[in-house]
């Protein structure tokens, strides 16, 4: 591969399923909030790896949530 397009990118937990939930507050596909995602490319590698070693204890919080519509 040619050099000059390979890019250092930031190591990132997105998995393009960018939708915040309305009451959790929560990316729905990362599970990161709107002002961690705002700051990722800001954080230093130490603190992006406390988030994203939090981030498996907070799907919980979504489960459940993810319908569009309740059920009758």
């Amino acid at each position: 591969m040619d050099e000059i397009w390979k890019r250092n990118e930031i190591d990132s937990p997105c998995v393009k399923i960018c939708v915040v939930h309305p009451e959790a507050r929560l990316c729905i596909g990362c599970h990161r909030t709107i002002d961690e995602i705002a700051q990722w490319s800001k954080m230093s590698d130490e603190d992006r790896a406390r988030v994203k070693a939090e981030l498996p204890a907070r799907a919980p919080q979504l489960r459940g949530k993810r319908r569009g519509r309740k059920r009758d």
